[in-house]
Parts: C-alpha cells; sequence; structure tokens
C-alpha cells in the first residue's frame, strides 16, 4: 500500500460505489467484502487504521463464554462460525489459544464443565479443540502460578487469540489487493447532498491539507465509538445511538504467568469476565467496563479501573504484581448500541444497521470477531440502495493477506504471513536492519522500513503502537526507542531533523499516559 498512488487514484476517480468512512475492523471488513465483489470502493480514516478501539482489544477472537452466560445464543453461534471462518483465513494471525477457568467452589466444576461442552457443540466442526475438566494438579501445571490455596480443580477450553492492529493492517492490505482505495489521515467534514440524499463526502487529506469532494453512490458511516458524529452531520438533531463503554488491560512480564495458557476468570465484581492472556511474549490482564459520556482517540485508564484490575488479579496469582511491574496500561472504548441496560456490561453486543432519511447507511456494534458477518451485512444493504450489480459475497473463503498454510508461531515475524519474505530480504540487503529497535522489545528496525514502504505508516505513532505493538507491550521502552524509529522514518520519507523531534515529542506525549502512576 502506497498513500501516493491511493491519493493519485482519489484524484482520477470521479464516482465511487462505496465510500466507507472508518478504518476500523467495521470498516476495513466492509472494504475487503466490497472490493472483492468488485465494487469501486474507497474508504477514509480520519486519523490510522485501527487508532481507536479495533487495536485496543483483549486480543481475543471468541464466541463470549459470558455472552452464553447471559443467554444471547444467537451471538454465540454466530461468533463462533465467524472465528473459526477467520482462523480459516488468517492462520498466519489468529491461533488457537488454550484457557483454564480455575475452579474454587464445588459447583464451578460442573456447571463451567457442561456450560463449555455446549460451547463445544455450538462450534461444531470450526471447533478449535474440545474442553475438559482438569483435576487440581492438571490445574497447577499448566498454570504454575495460579494460587493453589482452596483450588478445586479447572476446566479447559479452547478459543482464538490474534493481534488485533496487525489484522487490521492485513485487512486494508487485501482490500487494496482486490482494489481498493483506502486513505488513513483523511477527516470527513461533511456529506454531500443532492436532492437531500447524501451522494459523497468532503474529505480533507489532514497531512497535505487538501481537500476533496468525493461523490458516491452509497456512503457507509462506519466509524465505531464515533458513530454520532457522522450522525449529526446528516442530521443535527439525530438522536445519539451510541453509548459508550471503557474497558482497560494491564500489560506485565510473563514471569507472572510462565505458560502458555490463559486463566479466564468468569466473574469479577462488576459482572465481566477477567482474562489473563499469554500475548507477544507478555501477559496482557484486563478488562473492565466503565461507561463513558464522550469518545476520544486516545482514552486513558482511569484510576479506579487500574485498582480494580490489579486487586481482582491478586487474588489469583501466587506472585502478585505491583504497580511497579506495569509495562503498559491502555484504554479502548466499546461503541455499545443504546439500550434500557442498566449498565453497559449488558448492553448489546449485536451489530446495529441504520439507514438515515437522506440514505446514510450507518453500522455500529459488534465486536472484532463478527466483523466479517457485519461487513457482509451492511453491504447487502447498501449495494440494494445504490443499485448496483449483484454479486454474491465471497469474503467467507477469502484468504487474508499473508495468508500462510502452517505458520510456525515461533518465528519471530510469523504474524505477516507470506510478507515476513520482503522483510527478510531488507535485511539480507542490509544487515544493519536486522538490529532491534530497542533491546527490550523484539522488533527489527527492518520491520520500521516495512512499515513506511508497504502499510502506509505515516508516524512514529504508527510504527510503535500499531505496525509493531511495541508500545502496548512495553510503553518506556517504546519511548526511548521513538528516536530510533523516527530516524530510520526520517531516511524512508526524506523528512528532517525537525519532522523526528515533532514526531518523538508528539509520541512522547502520547505514550506516557501508558505508563502508570506509582
Amino acid at each position: 500500500m502506497n498513500r501516493s498512488s491511493m491519493l493519485n487514484t482519489l484524484s482520477s476517480t470521479t464516482l465511487w460505489d462505496i465510500c466507507i468512512i472508518g478504518g476500523g475492523a467495521t470498516g476495513l471488513g466492509i472494504a475487503v467484502d466490497a472490493a472483492s465483489r468488485g465494487y469501486k470502493t474507497l474508504l477514509v480514516e480520519k486519523y490510522d487504521f485501527a487508532k481507536g478501539t479495533s487495536s485496543r482489544s483483549t486480543k481475543l477472537v471468541h464466541g463470549g463464554v459470558r455472552y452464553l452466560q447471559q443467554g444471547n445464543i444467537k451471538l454465540v453461534m454466530e461468533a463462533l462460525k465467524e472465528r473459526g471462518l477467520l482462523k480459516k483465513n488468517a492462520p498466519h494471525i489468529v491461533r488457537n489459544q488454550s484457557f483454564v477457568i480455575p475452579n474454587y467452589k464445588w459447583w464451578e466444576h460442573p456447571f463451567y464443565g457442561i456450560g463449555l461442552k455446549v460451547y463445544d457443540w455450538m462450534a461444531g466442526s470450526l471447533g478449535l479443540g474440545p474442553s475438559r475438566f482438569l483435576s487440581k494438579e492438571e490445574t497447577l501445571e499448566l498454570t504454575p502460578t495460579l494460587d493453589p490455596e482452596g483450588l478445586k480443580g479447572g476446566v479447559l477450553y479452547h478459543d482464538g487469540q490474534f493481534d488485533d492492529a496487525r489484522l487490521a493492517i492485513h485487512l486494508a492490505m487485501t482490500a487494496a489487493d482486490h482494489g481498493a482505495t483506502l486513505i488513513n489521515y483523511c477527516s470527513v467534514n461533511n456529506l454531500l447532498k443532492v436532492n437531500g440524499q447524501v451522494a459523497g463526502v468532503l474529505a480533507e487529506d489532514t497531512i497535505n491539507q487538501k481537500t476533496y469532494e468525493i461523490k458516491a453512490k452509497a456512503v457507509i458511516n462506519a466509524t465505531g465509538v464515533f458513530t454520532d458524529e457522522v450522525l449529526k452531520m446528516d442530521n443535527t438533531s439525530a438522536e445519539s445511538i451510541i453509548s459508550p463503554s471503557q474497558g482497560i488491560h494491564l500489560v506485565f512480564d510473563k514471569a507472572f504467568l510462565p505458560s502458555n495458557t490463559a486463566i479466564m476468570i468468569p466473574k469479577t465484581d462488576d459482572g465481566r469476565v477477567l482474562f489473563a492472556v499469554p500475548w507477544h511474549n507478555r501477559i496482557i490482564v484486563g478488562t473492565t467496563d466503565t461507561p463513558v459520556s464522550s469518545a476520544s482517540p486516545e482514552p486513558k485508564a482511569l484510576e479506579e479501573e487500574i485498582e480494580f484490575v490489579m486487586h481482582h488479579i491478586t487474588r489469583y496469582l501466587t506472585k502478585d504484581p505491583s504497580r511497579k511491574d506495569i509495562l503498559s496500561q491502555f484504554a479502548g472504548l466499546r461503541p455499545l448500541v443504546k439500550g434500557n441496560a442498566k449498565s453497559t456490561a449488558t448492553l448489546s453486543r449485536d451489530h446495529h444497521i441504520s439507514i438515515s432519511d437522506s440514505e446514510l447507511i450507518t453500522i455500529t456494534g459488534g465486536k472484532w470477531t463478527t466483523y466479517r458477518r457485519m461487513a457482509e451485512d451492511v453491504l447487502e444493504i447498501a449495494a440494494r440502495k445504490a443499485d448496483l450489480p449483484e454479486i454474491e459475497c465471497r469474503t467467507r473463503q477469502l484468504p487474508i493477506h499473508g495468508y500462510t498454510e502452517n505458520p510456525d508461531y515461533e518465528a519471530p515475524l510469523y504474524y505477516y504471513g507470506t510478507d515476513a519474505a520482503g522483510i527478510t530480504a531488507l535485511m539480507d540487503a542490509d544487515k544493519s536492519l536486522e538490529e532491534l529497535i530497542h533491546p527490550g522489545l523484539n522488533f527489527t528496525k527492518a520491520e520500521i522500513v516495512w512499515a513506511v514502504q508497504q502499510e502506509m505508516c505515516m508516524t512514529i505513532e504508527d510504527a510503535l503502537s500499531r505496525r509493531t505493538r511495541a508500545l502496548l507491550l512495553d510503553a518506556r521502552a517504546a519511548m526511548e526507542a521513538a528516536p530510533v524509529a523516527g530516524a530510520i522514518m526520517a531516511k524512508e520519507m526524506k523528512k528532517d531533523e525537525a519532522w523526528i523531534k515533532n514526531q518523538v515529542d508528539a509520541f512522547i506525549s502520547i505514550a506516557k499516559n501508558y505508563l502508570p502512576v506509582i
């Protein structure tokens, strides 16, 4: 993907079939679906791809065990099917993750065991592995730092684990492979209308300060937690439909759970589940559910949320982490659809599609796991509204960019799939690119070069937060690596020292919020 060539295509195209506002999981999924059907597809994103919610998840592709507890059978069935399809279509990014639910009360063994057998049955042929009952000894063998006091046993089950931002970038690349035009840092400032009907958007390339009048047969609002802003752009008196909820995650050294098996605590004090998941040789612990009044592109972990996660995880581990052990803390906002529920924890995770009087099509809600189905559902509506040729959805069996059969998950670049060869070629041509950007981070200089050359990486924050996951894995190390990344990017992008300084300063001001106050 090359941003300059994407902008050239934008300038030379007079009419698009589909214009998508929003470059998170949902928008990118729609772009893949639309482009693979042969529709002339444009996606514009105000910030970077997956800058918001879609890079801040618990890193799970899952059916949703807690939704099963809530009785939302439809959502679980759909999510389990989509989990299986995603594992088949992107095996280089989505992998099987085993989980243990520890049992400290006598009734938990049969209760969760039977529930997870139902979960297995619902997954059918797309299941990732059978659940099974564990003795106390087997539970501790799989999760050696779990508190043994009062432990009765456990239940083992399987779900999917992935790198969310990496999948987002590869979805963007998949869409581009099929002819879509995607532009990050392109803000929609208004909607174009003809006879009261939406006929396109007025967008600004915020890097080059250039405005574009974009005409399209259908415009889809897929802006997640910012959905209401676009709805109000369409109609100033439009009712808000989003009730944002914040979830945070804390990242620790793997020493606190030296295992490839994750832990799932089925019920915390606020009714949410708590996960401790191995990820990129760290442990991610979360998440919370805190209603927030407004959406921000850089949400911050609240003090009470940090306390909540620390309080709960120390109940279950023999080696209790402290504040100084937090390598990074990150917050994400969920675009929950408003309802009559008393708390955001019980609001629907189903997706919601609406069409305004001016025929602006909006999709919101949902979750990463069901992004493909969400895209299919909304595109069927958009294609009919725009009177586009009737073409069947192709994404059920569509390989995601980088697709590799039987990837080696121990290989350092496995999540790049076939693109790993390109990064290796860069290192072969210039041995200095084999160097790590920081001794505490397992990312090479070649990956920064690749991100600039092939993945539309425009800022240091893009490089260290989403093209690599440095910021989420170790915020302090990422801050120290910023000048290194900046120098590499400046060389590739032909930028000067002033650009590097501005970029480093901007990144540091963001990264500080990923460190706890000790």
